[in-house]
């Protein structure tokens, strides 16, 4: 948010084309060329991050697209390792990579990922084949993510929709970045609230039988991670549920169905 320029580009360490969604307090749009493509910037008064991902998603004319925060540094080759998995995975629409310092918690070698691995997927993670998710309708839901006030799970809803669309999700255990993320918009601990926010938007996106798993096996699996009891975090989760509040909202709004 709010670039004065394209020195993202060189801080990142990008290559290739390049497209940046500047949510700012103005509208316009711009490019420069650079070493190796062409970078271009729209700048929009639009807000929110899904609502971001989506103005990319439509605004590019890449084959593949890699989802980038403005926090990452790349690795030198990133380019030439994503795009020779998507050669390597012809009917991959979507591979997620792994990051640079960090557990790769989906193991070692190349497969095809299902519920509930892609609950361990962040969207630095991300890649697609933009034509697929055209042609599907796949896009990343507007009422989740920074700035909509209901916190994270972005990346969950959007491959959950994916699967749910016949799109094939692949995962590549090769590193392409780093991310800082020092500050979260959002996240601020494992508080009761938080985990009421979770059961809101779990069950938006899982639905309810299998939110209410799930928010069993995150309360034991996480334990070490927050102050509260496995109970009182389960039992938050599941007022998070009860209420249904992201689902209600949904179900107000032309086009959107929750459960």
């Amino acid at each position: 948010m709010h670039q004065k320029d394209f020195s993202l580009v060189d801080s990142s360490r990008l290559t290739g084309d390049v497209l940046i969604i500047n949510q700012c307090d103005r509208e316009d749009f711009s490019q420069v060329p650079t070493k190796t493509g062409t970078a271009r910037m729209y700048a929009t008064r639009d807000r929110g991050l899904t609502r971001s991902r989506n103005m990319a998603m439509e605004k590019s004319t890449a084959d593949v697209c890699l989802l980038c925060d403005d926090d990452e540094v790349f690795v030198p080759d990133y380019e030439k390792i994503i795009l020779e998995a998507y050669e390597k995975l012809p009917h991959a629409d979507v591979i997620v990579f792994n990051m640079v310092g960090r557990p790769a918690s989906l193991g070692n070698r190349v497969r095809q990922l299902h519920f509930p691995y892609t609950c361990r997927v962040s969207s630095w993670q991300i890649s697609f084949r933009r034509q697929s998710l055209l042609r599907s309708g796949v896009r990343f839901d507007t009422l989740l993510g920074a700035g909509t006030g209901n916190g994270g799970e972005e990346e969950l809803k959007f491959l959950t929709d994916c699967r749910r669309a016949g799109l094939s999700i692949y995962y590549v255990p090769e590193a392409i970045a780093s991310v800082a993320q020092e500050v979260s918009t959002w996240f601020h601990g494992y508080t009761e609230t938080y985990f009421e926010n979770r059961g809101a938007t779990t069950r938006y996106i899982l639905g309810l039988p299998l939110a209410l798993v799930y928010a069993a096996y995150y309360a034991v699996s996480k334990r070490s991670l927050y102050t509260l009891s496995p109970w009182q975090a389960f039992k938050a989760t599941c007022r998070g549920m009860k209420g249904n509040r992201i689902g209600k909202l949904a179900r107000s709004l032309p086009g959107k169905a929750g459960d």
